[in-house]
């Protein structure tokens, strides 16, 4: 007979006396979990870029993606320790953050550099922007530290990152036609 080594199920919160109700714990650990699935993920498509970058600013993206990608993984514990705070369990091995993740699949294979970027800028995105969700809806639940860890430090990171990124993308194309649709908008509507 194979004995249970689980202790908690995934998709559970255990009791914490942290004043907050079981719900509340429990939507505040699945929503972390899905941050954090895509904050591996980020991570590691930061470390893929980091391996495979080539080009005349090769050099500098090889450390800045680097750079990121440690930033990222400080994320990575932080959420995980809040799942495991909220008495939930953190989403941690590769398979299951995998079938979880929001983030699109690069190719095995390497990128040039333009497309290395705009994936990063695609997956911050999507960060940013269930980190807003969560942390709206984590501050009308009364969680104040998971309203915290989301906007002091999972959005501020993210955002900073996302500034350095979109700089490389200067002159690059897709972003200016982007900001060239934006003006178009503007002028319109004035």
């Amino acid at each position: 007979m194979k004995k249970d080594t689980e202790i908690q199920k995934f998709g559970t919160s255990a009791n914490r006396p942290i004043s907050l109700t079981h719900p509340v714990r429990l939507a505040g650990a699945e929503s972390l979990n899905q941050i954090l699935a895509d904050t591996i993920t980020l991570r590691d498509l930061y470390k893929k870029h980091h391996w495979q970058v080539s080009g005349p600013t090769f050099y500098q993206l090889h450390l800045l993606f680097d750079k990121h990608s440690g930033e990222q993984a400080e994320l990575v514990d932080a959420l995980a320790e809040r799942v495991q705070i909220l008495g939930g369990v953190s989403i941690a091995m590769a398979h299951d953050v995998a079938e979880r993740t929001r983030v699109s699949r690069p190719p095995k294979g390497r990128e040039d550099v333009t497309m290395q970027l705009f994936r990063l800028l695609q997956a911050h995105e999507l960060i940013i922007a269930e980190t807003r969700e969560s942390a709206h809806a984590s501050a009308v639940d009364g969680d104040d530290g998971t309203n915290d860890l989301l906007v002091s430090l999972v959005l501020r990171v993210n955002e900073f990152q996302v500034w350095f990124i979109s700089e490389q993308m200067a002159g690059a194309g897709i972003a200016d036609k982007e900001e060239e649709s934006s003006r178009s908008v503007v002028k319109a509507n004035a």
